[in-house]
């Protein structure tokens, strides 16, 4: 059987000069032109036919007939600017400081390693590069331009990489079993009172005070109405409203993040919302109108899948080298691929607090430890081909 490994290490300069090239020009949300055609480009030179997948994805198969399983990496940034000092830090005022250049670094490594060994895969493997991670909209795009049809995909693996904490020891991989990340949604309430000057108040409908009272009535969600088991969060982050200080308002907002570890407790989260929001607002003699701005449900790892690609990780990367975790606090588009086809999604260290690296996901000064980028698109690959041998 093909040292995945061993060709991995043998193009890591050129793993690393991708990921150090793509992290030059980032990019955000589905406006990824450069980092689109340098994909389209890296893909072609490989020998594969790149094809776009809705509004700003990347998709190409290798292998034969089969079986099919989908590898996907993300390649937006955050708009944020880059605080690291690297020589080949962003240009753009855009940042990748969240890994999603080191994801679409690795994955075209696996692309060239597959396509080197594409007469050892029994089915086929689908590359799909993604737009919109953070906007929790790139995987909805795709799947809407048919990515997960023609060829029908059976199982999904995604990687991210994380760095700066306790468990992230370079070229080590965590994983969850089951219930793997939260769900995260944003809820917009828009209060509607009557202006009245302070003077005679009995003339208006204080929507800052209804405003206040709803977010009282909304902690009741996580106090009376879910179990302590359930670690949800109601979050009323922001809240403005009113247009002078000796006047009734006639207008408020508040803007509410929940988050759930399942799709019941989800839904059950957001209903309660609107119906307290409704009811708080009437009692008051106001309005309240509440819209789901965004979201995603919670990510789900297939266990099967989970432990057959611990398993595999072992065998490439040696006994001992991966953690089972339990579910954490982020959100993850990946959901959206998890939701319909068994699915697992994979951390790679990159960096511990205690190899020197202090700064974790999303922070401008996070960087990460290159030397594991050619494990991660061993990774992809070996995982892909003993899948495919499996089914």
């Amino acid at each position: 059987m093909t040292d995945y490994l061993k060709q991995a290490k043998n193009i890591e300069s050129e793993i690393i000069a991708n990921r150090r090239t793509i992290h030059t020009f980032a990019e955000i949300g589905f406006q990824l032109d450069k980092t689109v055609e340098y994909v389209e480009a890296k893909l072609k030179e490989y020998g594969l036919e790149p094809k776009r997948s809705g509004k700003a994805g990347v998709t190409a198969l290798v292998g034969k007939p089969g079986n099919t399983i989908l590898l996907r990496a993300d390649m937006d940034a955050l708009p944020m600017k880059e605080e690291t000092g690297l020589e080949f830090a962003s240009e753009t005022g855009n940042c990748h400081s969240c890994g999603h250049d080191c994801h679409t670094a690795m994955l075209l490594g696996a692309a060239k390693l597959l396509k080197d060994n594409e007469d050892e895969l029994d089915g086929t493997v689908k590359l799909m590069f993604q737009p919109a991670e953070e906007l929790l909209a790139g995987a909805v795009d795709m799947i809407g331009a048919g990515i997960l049809e023609d060829p029908k995909v059976d199982a999904a693996l995604a990687i991210h990489i994380y760095v700066g904490n306790e468990l992230s020891k370079s070229g080590t991989v965590a994983y969850a079993k089951g219930p793997a990340l939260f769900s995260g949604d944003a809820i917009k309430i828009t209060i509607k009172g009557q202006n009245a000057h302070g003077s005679t108040p009995e003339k208006g409908i204080d929507a800052i005070n209804i405003a206040a009272h709803t977010v009282i009535a909304l902690q009741e969600i996580i106090a009376r109405e879910t179990s302590c088991m359930d670690n949800s969060v109601v979050l009323v982050g922001k809240i403005y409203g009113g247009d002078t200080v000796n006047t009734l308002a006639g207008n408020a907002v508040l803007e509410v993040s929940v988050r759930a570890t399942t799709q019941d407790n989800r839904e059950f989260l957001i209903q309660r919302i609107r119906e307290i929001a409704e009811s708080v607002a009437g009692t008051f003699r106001g309005e309240a109108i509440v819209e789901h701005q965004y979201g995603m449900g919670p990510l789900y790892n297939d266990p099967a899948l989970s432990e057959d690609m611990a398993g595999y990780c072992e065998e490439l990367l040696g006994e001992g080298t991966t953690l089972r975790i339990p579910l954490a606090v982020g959100t993850e588009d990946f959901t959206s691929i998890a939701s319909r086809v068994p699915s697992v999604m994979l951390n790679l260290g990159m960096g511990s607090i205690d190899e020197g690296y202090t700064y974790s996901m999303h922070n401008p000064s996070m960087v990460v430890n290159e030397e594991v980028l050619h494990k991660g698109a061993a990774i992809y690959a070996y995982g892909a081909m003993r899948y495919l041998k499996k089914v």
